[in-house]
């Protein structure tokens, strides 16, 4: 039991000390290779603590060698940013100037849900009050001008995304499915022609068709 406990301790120091020397960043804004090399570490980390009858060395010498390759590749990407592109991509821009940019959201395999959802955790609600809206490489979601606070002002909310109708979303808003074709009757499409339907449950109604491909 001893052993155990001494080992842990042993393998949780060489994490932090791995960790720290690799570099600070937050979960959501690790690249690629950082995130794997994290993943790696973290399992073979745990190899020497379930396994207790192997050596040390089993889990010290690979996380180390994960720590100098990650350095190693970090330096390499300073100094050949062209190099950096190639590993970790380049941010795609998915609004500009108030219109989402389908063909982006297909090549990264974002659902209309997926974009609404990562414009909510920015605050913003209403993709077409965007000038500038772009997906890191880490995955994160930039937003351009930042959203200002309407108080008062009842936030937009999907009602229909990828064709698929938002029944909590309708009823939130006082509308139903019935409220819902009428407005792609309107404009003469079926649900499966539409990317977006976003209302505020009253006057605004906003509706983005899907570009054919």
């Amino acid at each position: 039991m001893l052993t155990a406990v001494v080992r842990t301790a042993l393998i949780y120091v060489l994490v932090i000390g791995t960790m720290r020397l690799m570099g600070k960043r937050q979960l959501g804004e690790l690249q690629p290779s950082e995130l794997v090399s994290t993943i790696l570490i973290s399992n073979l980390a745990s190899i020497s603590i379930e396994s207790t009858e192997l050596p040390l060395s089993a889990s010290i010498v690979p996380v180390l060698l994960i720590a100098v390759l990650e350095l190693f590749s970090s330096a390499l990407v300073f100094c050949r940013p062209r190099l950096g592109r190639i590993m970790a991509g380049s941010p795609v821009i998915v609004i500009r100037k108030g219109v989402i940019d389908q063909a982006a959201l297909r090549r990264l395999r974002f659902t209309a849900s997926d974009l609404m959802e990562a414009l909510r955790d920015r605050q913003a609600f209403d993709p077409t009050r965007i000038d500038y809206a772009a997906v890191e490489t880490s995955g994160t979601l930039s937003v351009y001008p930042p959203p200002q606070p309407q108080p008062d002002a009842p936030p937009l909310l999907p009602v229909l995304e990828d064709g698929l109708p938002c029944p909590e979303n309708l009823r939130l808003c006082g509308k139903d499915e019935a409220w819902l074709a009428r407005q792609l009757d309107k404009k003469g499409l079926q649900p499966g022609q539409v990317l977006l339907v976003l209302t505020d449950g009253a006057q605004r109604v906003i509706l983005i068709p899907r570009e054919t491909q």
